[in-house]
């Protein structure tokens, strides 16, 4: 319980040295892409951490490919494609686009998909970098090194958004066990979805759900809550990042 109640608080702490970047999804994308976009990305980066919050601000799934230090899965196919170890890395298939810098990264998704150049306030260099940066000092080396395990016959799904502090849990153990995913961007398409659960209960108990992703869990599981967890492979499916992480690691890790 102890260690439980350390993890969500620095995560919470991560989210909020992070300014809450990657919560809401207002402005969508306009249009999706045709096949999925493919992220090679290590959870505890910063540069990654920018690419993640503008999917999840321009409502943008991706298929990942964690690439913590020391990974064996997903680094070499990087390097086989890019030239060099840099993260992230971005591939577009819809496009043929191989991008390997979170600034180029973020003005690509920008201009391909929202139509229109990055807003000042959410290009990923000088102050939103070092607000990553700071975001990153909370959870010290979690999501940053590989530790064994089996890999998948086939990817997982995960549907979260970025700050999310529980999401952030499940998303660090992913890429630890470097398990690969579609990560179902949830960003909060009002805002009065903004803050805690209980506080929009409370003042708009009626508020109809709205955003793509959060939709498509309403459909499916009758509530909208993140993280929830999709295994193709052996057909589980599930909410709390709690049970979520402990199904990993009895699932993938060794």
């Amino acid at each position: 319980m102890l260690q439980r109640f350390l993890d969500v608080g620095s995560s919470v702490a991560a989210s909020s040295l992070a300014a809450w970047r990657g919560s809401a999804a207002f402005r969508p994308a306009d249009r999706q892409p045709a096949l999925p976009l493919v992220l090679y990305e290590f959870e505890a980066c910063p540069y990654c951490r920018l690419v993640r919050e503008v999917l999840t601000e321009l409502d943008l799934d991706a298929d990942i490919r964690p690439c913590p230090k020391g990974g064996k899965r997903y680094r070499e196919e990087a390097m086989a494609k890019a030239g060099k170890l840099q993260f992230p890395l971005l591939e577009d298939p819809n496009t043929g686009t191989l991008l390997q810098d979170s600034t180029q990264i973020v003005a690509y998704l920008y201009r391909q998909y929202a139509g229109k150049n990055v807003p000042p306030q959410r290009a990923a260099h000088g102050l939103n970098r070092l607000r990553s940066q700071l975001g990153s000092l909370p959870r010290l080396v979690r999501g940053l090194k590989a530790r064994p395990s089996t890999p998948p016959a086939q990817p997982l799904e995960l549907y979260s958004f970025e700050s999310s502090p529980y999401s952030r849990l499940a998303r660090e153990t992913l890429c630890e066990l470097e398990i690969p995913y579609r990560l179902r961007n949830t960003g909060k398409a009002r805002w009065e979805d903004m803050g805690p659960p209980q506080i929009r209960a409370r003042f708009f108990p009626d508020l109809p759900v709205s955003g793509r992703n959060r939709l498509s869990l309403l459909e499916r599981t009758g509530r909208v809550q993140v993280p929830y967890l999709i295994d193709p492979n052996t057909g589980a499916e599930m909410y709390e990042s709690a049970d979520i992480c402990r199904y990993l690691e009895q699932t993938y890790g060794d």
